[in-house]
């Protein structure tokens, strides 16, 4: 008689030594304590970014949509806003001759004042641009301007130095130009606006004394051997190798002179004057908002000027293309 084969159980033996692994969709394997601490890192990051983002919705984003409701809105700080869809934007354009004064002032400071002083940053960086005793004095020197430009300090000086029988009214004088001061002069309080603004070249001055650190030797060399001399040099070597940094400050000192208030408010005592000439864009606004009350006209104004200044840098960056080489594409 046969008996039936029996058969043993094998005993399945469990290793705790390794924690239960889950699989992610998609992914690899991933233990729930390398979950837990990533989820403890992005929390911490999140805690370390959190002052930063309440600045940002709360004193940026936030008042930017509160201002862009106002500029559809007849407000003046102490009535409810009152809805008037695009009479602002259309007051601004065709009513408010201030308004058109302001924008045409605005545009010769920009227009003339942002290239000569990005001008003279190129021409002391590049005088800057030797190993020599005292050069870093002199770099110090140059770059001080920049710090207290936009002070009130500088400005109440600035308005003294060019006021009638100041230092510079009584050095023209000396030289038998007697033109009187310059404040008070309506030809000549606009240049002397850009003057102050071209002394302030020493940021950008900086930003192209470390780009010319990085132009390589060789290329000057070789431009030597071919028989170029210093002017195509400047032309064929510099100028494209520094053609990223020429970008970059064209961009920066653009949007900061369509935004210059300080020293034009403490020049004019806040007047705009004479004759409207130190009306700025900038401290037109401010009078309307904070003068004339009229709130909804100036967010509207504050809008334009943000849309013009985003059309001017998307007009740059696309233009850029053309004449920035990057890689050292010096030609």
């Amino acid at each position: 008689m046969s008996q039936a084969p029996v058969t043993v159980a094998t005993p399945t033996v469990v290793d705790n030594t390794r924690p239960a692994l889950r699989r992610r969709a998609g992914g690899p394997l991933v233990s729930p304590s390398k979950k837990r601490t990533t989820r403890r890192e992005n929390l911490a990051g999140y805690g370390f970014l959190a002052p930063w983002l309440i600045g940002f919705f709360g004193l940026t984003l936030g008042p930017m949509l509160i201002s862009l409701y106002l500029a559809f809105t007849s407000y003046n700080l102490f009535t409810n806003p009152r809805w008037v869809g695009f009479d602002n934007f259309i007051r601004m354009f065709t009513e408010d001759p201030n308004y058109m004064q302001s924008v045409g002032i605005t545009l010769i400071y920009v227009l003339v004042g942002t290239p000569i002083k990005l001008a003279a940053a190129l021409g002391i960086a590049m005088l800057l641009n030797y190993k020599d005793r005292g050069t870093g004095f002199f770099r110090s020197a140059f770059y001080a301007p920049s710090l207290i430009g936009a002070s009130v300090s500088v400005a109440i000086v600035w308005r003294a130095m060019f006021a009638d029988d100041g230092p510079v009214d009584g050095g023209l004088s000396f030289l038998g130009l007697n033109i009187g001061g310059w404040v008070g002069n309506v030809d000549l309080v606009v240049p002397m606006m850009i003057i102050l603004a071209v002394w302030q070249f020493g940021a950008p001055m900086v930003i192209f004394l470390a780009g010319l650190k990085q132009v390589p030797q060789e290329l000057y060399e070789a431009a030597s051997m071919d028989g170029a001399g210093p002017w195509r040099k400047f032309r064929s070597v510099t100028l494209p190798m520094l053609s990223p940094v020429i970008f970059f400050n064209l961009l920066l000192e653009t949007i900061n002179a369509f935004q210059i208030f300080a020293s034009a408010f403490i020049i004019s005592n806040g007047s705009g004057g004479p004759g409207g000439m130190t009306n700025f864009y900038t401290v037109y606004l401010y009078k309307r908002a904070f003068a004339d009350l009229q709130m909804g006209y100036a967010s509207a104004m504050a809008w334009v000027l943000l849309v013009v200044v985003a059309i001017i840098a998307f007009i740059l960056f696309r233009t850029s293309k053309g004449w920035v080489h990057y890689g050292g594409d010096a030609r």
